[in-house]
């Protein structure tokens, strides 16, 4: 994880769309930009590049 638990645990707030790759809230059905409701959350750890 990062440097802050509070940054952390609202980042860990987030679905993401997986049609249009658009962040939203935790609760919603739909998706704000493309109204489609194929939602995952979002992945809780930060993994580095290779």
């Amino acid at each position: 994880m990062g440097k802050f638990p509070e940054a952390d645990a609202r980042l860990a707030q987030i679905n993401v769309c997986r049609k249009c790759k658009t962040r939203n809230k935790k609760g919603v059905e739909k998706c704000r930009n493309c109204g489609s409701s194929y939602m995952r959350p979002k992945r809780r750890e930060i993994r580095a590049k290779k």
